[in-house]
């Protein structure tokens, strides 16, 4: 029996999946095109938010959100059809692909950077190029720039980088270095949750993912409430007791005065500790519209170190 992946709605991956047996699956231009318009198709029907790609030969990466909480049928169409396509024009029979994808669940902040400029740097460790704006079938090129064509969120990764500048310079620091990736199998054991998975990010994060994927299982378990309806309600309630508690609506904290930063702060606190909301949910609220999307980490921190400890 297949034990269910680490995820769960808004998780951020680095997904990765190669050709059986190191197959070259993509091996020339035609193919890694129609790869991508795969890719392009899939992720818009299933609402799976794509910030970056990078297509090798034998094997691709995708740096994405589950934002539908639709992953893995994602998963299973974006493999399905491209296998089709590739038996269809290079015969035989049997797997394309080398079993599941592989999966890394990833924490915001520094880690998402990580893992981006890790999926960019494939090119170069492979020996195929010397500057990763050399290779064409990454999603290089697409950053800070006027293209208007890509399917991918674009401006999601040049509010996380900032400047041009910011990601090009990451690129040239990371070289060989490999990704910190942890396994949650010990933490599944003390918290009697699964079988564990990989992730990128710290101890507190694992705990919390861990947390997060169990109550999404055992709501799948009952026919009483899909999960997206008890995440807005629970937010939702969390919201009102914030309001309660302080005695403003939250659309009418003026964070133009210390009193109402304040107020944001523990807001942003409250929505980021307490509902484990990513911060590209939380930016849509009315309080941390003026902030930058690439600013809330730095913002999120500060309130934490000002806030006394319990």
């Amino acid at each position: 029996m297949r034990r269910a992946r680490l995820t769960y709605k808004g998780a951020y991956h680095h997904v990765m999946n190669r050709g059986h047996g190191g197959e070259e699956i993509f091996y020339d231009d035609e193919s890694k095109a129609r790869f991508l318009d795969i890719l392009e198709a899939k992720s818009t029907a299933q609402k799976i938010r794509i910030f970056t790609y990078c297509i090798m030969d034998n094997h691709y990466h995708l740096i994405l959100e589950n934002s539908s909480g639709k992953l893995s049928e994602f998963m299973k169409q974006l493999n399905g059809e491209y296998g089709t396509y590739y038996r269809k024009r290079v015969g035989g029979a049997g797997y394309v692909f080398q079993g599941r994808f592989k999966s890394t669940l990833i924490q915001e902040d520094k880690y998402m950077n990580m893992a981006l400029v890790y999926t960019l740097l494939n090119p170069i460790r492979a020996g195929i190029v010397k500057s990763v704006r050399q290779y064409k079938w990454s999603s290089i090129r697409d950053y800070f720039a006027n293209r208007t064509t890509s399917f991918i969120d674009k401006e999601f990764v040049n509010k996380l980088f900032g400047q041009k500048e910011v990601l090009r310079d990451l690129v040239k620091e990371w070289g060989g270095r490999r990704l910190p990736i942890k396994m949650t199998r010990p933490a599944c054991r003390s918290l009697g949750v699964g079988r564990g998975g990989e992730v990128l990010g710290d101890e507190r994060f694992i705990e919390k993912a861990i947390r997060r994927f169990d109550r999404r299982k055992q709501k799948s378990r009952s026919k009483k409430m899909r999960k997206e309806e008890y995440d807005f309600s629970f937010v939702k309630r969390m919201i009102k007791e914030f309001e309660r508690g302080k005695g403003h609506k939250i659309e009418r904290i003026d964070v133009r005065t210390r009193a109402g930063r304040t107020l944001r702060d523990e807001l942003l606190v409250l929505l980021k500790d307490e509902a484990g909301m990513p911060y590209s949910e939380i930016i849509r609220y009315t309080p941390f519209q003026t902030l930058k999307y690439s600013s809330l980490g730095q913002t999120y921190k500060r309130a934490k170190a000002g806030m006394p400890r319990a």
